[in-house]
Parts: structure tokens; sequence; C-alpha cells
């Protein structure tokens, strides 16, 4: 069904208003440029805010950054990200999972301004590959990360960060703090995904992070210096900013996040172009400039390393809705939450339990999402190189293999990624040179 025709575009406005602004026939799309009347995109923004909200959070409490910090910084970099791509890719920029392992390690050696720093540089490096990809073209990224190997760095991410779930990677928090509260909130969670229809499914984390923390309040388990801030903290007032430091150690432990953000950000705009049926190859070295920037905004300040949402995709197909004013709706009213001290220590108030049942079900989502991105990419594991490069990658970043020199610690993510890269494309090299296939050289297969 064709598109009914649309007023010109106004010299005050970047939109052109979709058919009366009211509906969105079958088969129709709001495309990018387009938008709905002002209060539907506005309630399309405030879904989009919600979508974001459970994982946006969730990474600051893990790491120990501060939440409405990251909530400012996610609103800013994603108007930034809009900026950049010249309002034609709409996104969240949300907190990255990805960064959690290696800023809580690059923590330990030099606080919070250390990870800030390694934030701040992997910002620098994706906004550099954005230039080259802008000017060279995205062709190279598929040959240097084909998914076998994107796969294998995205599910060792997930299992490098289950002990984290279980104890909090030894600092006693976590499911082993408040077992009780852990299993009632990944309870909640998983009867919210499949009692739920459509939004509501989305928020099955968000709602189960509230009935564990209500549980948590009856049972006394809140810790209560957090309450004593919460009713301390003013309802309108800045985040707490916080300044980088830089050290060579934080640096490597954070950089090789990059790779995971050129997925997800490849991903992300490829998702988009399949959903509207538009190619938007052409902005793929925007989107990671856009992203590379909205980070080190995020590291020159205090908040948590950006990534485009997957969950704001899942908003735009079940609404139809595409326009980019939807998100700049979202991010301005995520700046505004952030500057409220008062939302920032209610979200401090969560306890560990609720956190440790939360990230059970988060990490190993991101687990499964690296398998995910085999079967569709219908990654042939017949073939030894794809089977031994997810293999040892994975093993090496499950295990936190770790290697020390001097004082750079590598450990197993850097590692697992280094050694997806390496693997691959060294196995692929011997390969071609000494004219192997997957045919004539069978995979070795362990006996169980």
């Amino acid at each position: 069904m064709t598109q009914s025709p649309t007023p010109a575009r106004s010299r005050w406005s970047p939109w052109t208003l979709h058919g009366d602004g009211r509906t969105v026939r079958p088969g129709d799309v709001v495309h990018p440029a387009e938008r709905l009347s002002w209060p539907r995109t506005v309630g399309v923004g405030v879904q989009h805010v919600v979508a974001m909200f459970g994982a946006t959070f969730t990474v600051p409490l893990i790491t120990g950054f501060p939440p409405a910090t990251t909530l400012f910084f996610s609103g800013l970099g994603t108007l930034l990200f809009l900026l950049i791509t010249g309002n034609r890719l709409p996104s969240y920029l949300g907190s990255s999972f990805a960064f959690i392992a290696p800023v809580l390690a690059a923590k330990t050696g030099g606080g919070i301004g250390a990870a800030l720093g390694g934030i701040l540089v992997a910002g620098a490096v994706l906004a550099l590959v954005g230039v080259v990809v802008q000017l060279a073209g995205s062709r190279w990224i598929d040959a240097l990360m084909p998914p076998v190997v994107t796969g294998a760095i995205v599910a060792l991410i997930g299992l490098n960060l289950a002990p984290v779930a279980w104890d909090g990677g030894g600092s006693g928090t976590g499911v082993k703090a408040q077992p009780l509260v852990a299993v009632v909130t990944l309870a909640a969670i998983l009867v919210a995904t499949v009692l739920f229809r459509g939004f509501l499914a989305r928020l099955s984390i968000l709602l189960g992070v509230v009935v564990g923390w209500v549980l948590a309040a009856l049972l006394g388990q809140l810790d209560q210096n957090a309450v004593t801030g919460l009713r301390e903290a003013a309802w309108v007032g800045l985040p707490q900013f916080h300044a980088p430091s830089f050290s060579l150690r934080a640096v490597v432990l954070v950089i090789p996040v990059i790779l995971v953000l050129i997925a997800e950000n490849a991903g992300h705009v490829k998702a988009v172009a399949a959903m509207t049926g538009r190619n938007l190859d052409r902005l793929m070295g925007r989107a990671f400039l856009g992203d590379g920037l909205a980070t080190v905004l995020a590291g020159s300040g205090g908040g948590s390393g950006t990534t485009t949402y997957a969950e704001n995709i899942g908003v735009m197909a079940a609404t139809r809705v595409y326009s980019t004013a939807a998100y700049w709706v979202a991010g301005v009213a995520a700046v505004l939450l952030g500057l409220s001290p008062k939302f920032g220590a209610l979200i401090l108030t969560v306890p560990a339990g609720v956190l440790g049942g939360a990230t059970t079900a988060l990490y190993g989502l991101i687990a499964i999402l690296g398998a995910r991105i085999w079967i569709e990419n219908r990654v042939d594991f017949h073939d030894p190189v794809n089977l031994m490069t997810a293999a040892v990658a994975v093993i090496v970043g499950a295990a936190n293999y770790t290697v020390t020199a001097g004082d750079l610690s590598f450990n197993g993510i850097a590692l697992g990624t280094a050694a997806a890269l390496v693997i691959y494309h060294g196995m692929r090299l011997i390969a071609h040179l000494r004219g192997t296939t997957a045919e004539t050289r069978p995979a070795p297969e362990p006996e169980l």
C-alpha cells in the first residue's frame, strides 16, 4: 500500500507530518524524516525512555557510577548522535553492558577516574573508526569481524560477567548476598516476560527490579544509608560529575570494547534499514562517529560508555514509528531526569540481591545473543576455523584468563577478543596458503 501524501516540510522543522498526524495506515511506516502530531510524538518518545531505562540504569548500579549522571549523559549523547547522523538514523544511546567487566577491572587499580579515562579513549578510537568508515566505506568492517568473530566476542562478554551476578566478582554482593530477594527478582522477570504482551513484556527487567525492591523493603534489607540519602536528596540539581584520569592499564582493559560497539552499531543500522525499507549503509560511519563522541562526552564527566539500544528497536517495530523527533523527546526527557538528585538517590537504594537476580538474566541474554548472531548468519561450524575461533575465544573469556606484564593487566575480555581475531584470520591465512578447506580437514571433535 502506498503511503499517504505528506505536506511540505516546514522551514522551522526537519520533519514533515505523516498523513493526518494521528494514525499510521496498515502497511505504512513513519520514516525518520516524518513525525506524528506532537502529543503523539511525545507519547512515543516517553515509551523510548521507559524501554531504555531498565538496562541503562542497571549498568551504573553494577559499576558504581552515579546513575543520574549516566542517565544525563545518555540523553546528551542521544541528542549528539541525532545531530551527527543528520537526523536520519533513529536511535537511543544507552549504557553499554560491554563496558561492565573492563570498567570494574579498571576501577580496581585506579578508581572511577581511571575507568572514565579508559571509556574516553575507547570512545575516541570508535569516533576515529567512524571517520575512516565514512571515507573508505564499511566493507572492511565485515571482513575484519565476520559473524563468527562478533558472535564469539559478544558471548564471551556475557560469560565473563557470570561471577559478577553471583557474588559481585568477589565483593560479596549479587545473588550470594540476598538469595531470596535475588530468586524472587529473577522469577518476577521470567513471569512478566510471558505473562504480559507487547510493550509491557519489554519492561520485564524493570518490573522484576520493582518487585525485588519491594520485597527487600518488606524484609528490611534495604541499605539504610541509601534510604537516608534518598530522603535528603534535592528534587532538582546537577548530577554528580567526575573527571577522568589516564593510565595505560585502564586503557588496555577498556579498548577491546570498541569491537563490540562496532558490531552493535552496524547491526542497528542494518536493522533500521530492513524495517524502513531504505539502504542506510551511507550512515554507518556517522553512527560510529556519533556513538564514539557520545562515549567521549560520557567519559569526560562521569557517565557510562554508550551504545545504540536494541530495546528501542523493539519500540519502533511495535509502533512502526521511526521518527527521529521521538528520539529528541527521549533524549531531552533523559537529560531532565538526570537533573533530579532525588531520582538518582532512588536508584541507589536498589539492593544487591535485586541486582544479582536481574543480572543473572541480563548476562545470560548477552551470552545467548552471541549464539543468536551465529544462528542468524548461518555460521558453518563444520568449518574448523569457525569452530576453533569460537571455542577458544569463549573459554578464554568465560574463565577470565589474565596476563600481567608489569603494570599492565589483560583480562578475559581483552584476551578473548584478541584470540577470536588472531585465530580466525591466522587459521584462514594458513588454510589459504596450504589449500586446505573445511571439507579436506575435518575439525577435531571431543569424545563425550
